[in-house]
């Protein structure tokens, strides 16, 4: 049976010896037996879940390995990183299980930002604890505890090493650019993001990680963890989808396909295909909703949740009772296929 994922690349380490960080620029999914024995030969036992450094001389021979088995982009990437003096891992992960190591869990967020799977498709369970706080600087990744020094050296060095943020998860794009993909400000979409083609971030769009887009969709909200939103729908300014780390219980929300998030609107509850939630309301699973029918007229009452998954919805606040009322979405969602062009 195949091993659920394996990738070669650079690590970063600490004044420690303590891995902070990993790069790998072709992870590949379901690695076959004959790769796993192969590349054992070279780096010893590679059974099981497991984080291995390799030498350059040892770098060099896994390009040999990769070759034969035509994966020729690891092969030209381990060749190269036998002429380096960083620090090399081969990450092999047999089972698709909570990550153990740094290296794992960055090896797992940059499967889902390589779109090799989608958000909730590996178990990322305890990455928060398992990563470090690092200051994301111009010279690379700096363990926290080290700032203060790295910078002071730097000064006396006549360069300025400047901290672009101080976070565990840094930027997808400094790992990977999706095909087909705009993103306005890079600094708001971390890695782990799966960012689908054909998908534009605005300047206050937000994804977070293991969370994100299928297909066409543009985000000039955020898109919290754990959320996925379908092809052809679209998040407005302001707008906020309640995310798995917001404390709002169990249930995952998400958003079906040709959907409309309007501007500073919020969403608690999962919701379906061709919806639309009216600019600045925030409908949490618990809201009280007045169904209607074609006629206007009361039907039932009901929460939110009881909605979740069902399409073709419109939810608006009366604007003289300020109740949430909900009724059938008889206005399709198009999409501008100008302002959504990636070209």
């Amino acid at each position: 049976m195949a091993a659920f994922s394996l990738a070669f690349g650079t690590a970063t380490k600490n004044r420690d010896g303590k891995i902070i960080e990993a790069f790998f620029p072709h992870p590949r999914l379901a690695p076959n037996e004959a790769l796993l024995s192969d590349l054992s030969k070279v780096v010893g036992d590679t059974q099981g879940n497991q984080t291995i450094e390799v030498t350059a001389e040892q770098s060099a021979e896994l390009a040999t390995v990769f070759a034969s088995h035509d994966d020729q982009q690891n092969a030209a990437f381990a060749q190269k990183a036998a002429l380096s003096a960083l620090p090399l891992v081969l990450v092999v992960l047999s089972t698709d299980e909570k990550p153990q190591s740094v290296a794992e869990g960055f090896l797992k967020l940059q499967l889902i930002s390589n779109r090799l799977v989608q958000p909730h498709g590996t178990v990322l369970d305890g990455i928060f604890g398992l990563l470090h706080n690092i200051a994301w600087t111009n010279q690379g990744p700096i363990d926290l505890p080290e700032l203060a020094d790295r910078q002071i050296e730097a000064r006396l060095a006549g360069q300025a090493l400047t901290v672009d943020c101080v976070d565990k998860f840094p930027k997808m794009v400094d790992y990977v650019v999706p095909t087909g993909v705009r993103i306005a400000d890079t600094s708001r979409v971390r890695l782990g993001a799966h960012v689908g083609e054909g998908t534009t971030v605005m300047h206050e769009g937000f994804i977070n990680f293991n969370a994100g887009t299928t297909g066409v969709s543009m985000v000039e909200g955020r898109i919290s963890a754990g959320v996925v939103v379908g092809n052809g729908s679209d998040i407005g300014g302001g707008a906020s989808i309640m995310g798995t780390l917001s404390g709002g219980g169990t249930v995952v929300v998400s958003i079906g396909e040709n959907s409309l998030l309007g501007a500073n609107a919020g969403l608690g509850f999962p919701l379906g295909d061709r919806c639309t939630v009216e600019s600045g309301l925030y409908v949490t699973a618990g809201s009280k909703v007045r169904m209607l029918d074609a006629n206007g007229q009361e039907v039932e009452v009901v929460k939110a949740r009881d909605l979740a998954g069902k399409s073709d919805l419109l939810f608006r606040r009366n604007s003289v009772t300020g109740q949430i009322e909900c009724l059938t979405n008889k206005t399709a969602v198009e999409l501008n296929s100008e302002l959504h062009s990636n070209n």
